[in-house]
């Protein structure tokens, strides 16, 4: 049972850990018999959800991201993982040195109020939340914390779109003038293949196939594939800076 006394003008609070030991906790001198009764009952709460940890097994926030970073590295595309690596490295100062069972709703809160109040883009802060969420299911996971305390904060709200950016769609005289801009016909085709099948990175070759009215998916790639390799990049550049150039 757990008990608080007084020794050396601080108080001891002594109690029994979930796995049986016997254990002592000093509070600092200048504690009140009242801080100590609530640390008392913060560590009986603990004992009674199973979940007590002492401070000096408790990570911080910092090493609870690497750990989670770590673990998430096989299961991604490099892609993937570099955004989750970049939201870690870049965003959570903040909380960084702050024990993990530390972490609260209310911090969450200010953390979110603090960034919108900086002007960041409210799909990146959606973004960077939902990063932190997953290292807090993962320190629930590892029986650091009971509860991930992203789920109760408030989120910000709107899609994060700037408004009056909108993708203007050249009509067909200038699409021909932008295709007669280009004389290699590699690069041509390619252009063309983008433009008229609705073609882009990563895209389902099936519907690719389907766009373009192909048999079969591997008569697109017999057509196409050898566009797709070494000329793939600089077509981009290149499509890049014609397109900004007509416009």
């Amino acid at each position: 049972m757990a008990c608080i006394a007084k020794r050396r003008e601080r108080y001891v609070i002594d109690f029994y850990d979930t796995y049986g030991k016997r254990r002592w906790i000093t509070m600092p001198k200048g504690t009140t018999k009242k801080k100590a009764m609530e640390k008392l009952r913060e560590i009986e709460d603990q004992l009674r959800r199973g979940i007590y940890l002492p401070d000096k097994k408790i990570p911080n926030f910092k090493q609870v991201a690497k750990d989670w970073i770590e673990h998430k590295k096989p299961n991604l595309r490099h892609s993937t993982w570099s955004v989750y690596e970049g939201h870690t490295r870049n965003h959570f100062d903040d909380f960084n040195p702050i024990k993990i069972n530390r972490i609260t709703t209310a911090k969450v809160e200010k953390w979110i109020s603090t960034r919108h109040n900086e002007g960041m883009n409210l799909a990146t802060m959606k973004k960077i939340l939902i990063s932190m969420g997953q290292i807090m299911a993962y320190a629930v996971r590892h029986g650091y914390i009971d509860y991930n305390p992203i789920r109760e904060a408030e989120r910000p709200r709107g899609n994060g779109e700037i408004e009056g950016s909108k993708i203007r769609v050249l009509i067909p005289a200038e699409i021909n003038a932008f295709l007669d801009t280009e004389s290699d016909m590699r690069y041509r085709t390619l252009f063309m293949l983008a433009i008229f099948s609705g073609a882009r990175q990563g895209e389902n070759i099936k519907y690719i196939q389907t766009q373009l009215g192909h048999a079969s998916p591997s008569i697109t790639m017999d057509v196409y594939a050898h566009l797709m390799n070494s000329t793939n990049q600089v077509a981009a550049s290149r499509l890049e800076n014609t397109v900004l150039n007509f416009s």
